[in-house]
């Protein structure tokens, strides 16, 4: 799901700054007609890494790119013109 996705949120149910991340995520990656995934942190679904370990803090977190663009507070300002500045990298 995550292969096609420009962006990616983690996060965790139950997490109110979550929701309103994935809103800001949806709404703008429906503006710039790019895809999204979002993972969550607690399934330990990503072979290799521990995210609770290594977002847990910060969730939610917003890649573009696989490039850290936010966490906590996601800026839909700074998502769309992340988005919209250059088009798709390939992913290292």
């Amino acid at each position: 799901m995550t292969m096609n996705a420009r962006v990616v949120l983690y996060g965790r149910q139950g997490c109110h700054l979550c929701d309103e991340a994935r809103e800001v995520v949806r709404t703008v990656c429906a503006e710039t007609g790019d895809g999204w995934a979002e993972i969550d942190i607690d399934a330990g679904d990503v072979p290799g890494r521990d995210l609770v370990d290594e977002l847990g803090e910060l969730v939610p977190v917003v890649e573009v790119d696989g490039v850290r663009q936010g966490y906590w507070r996601i800026d839909a300002a700074r998502l769309r013109r992340t988005l919209t500045a250059a088009g798709p990298r390939p992913l290292a």
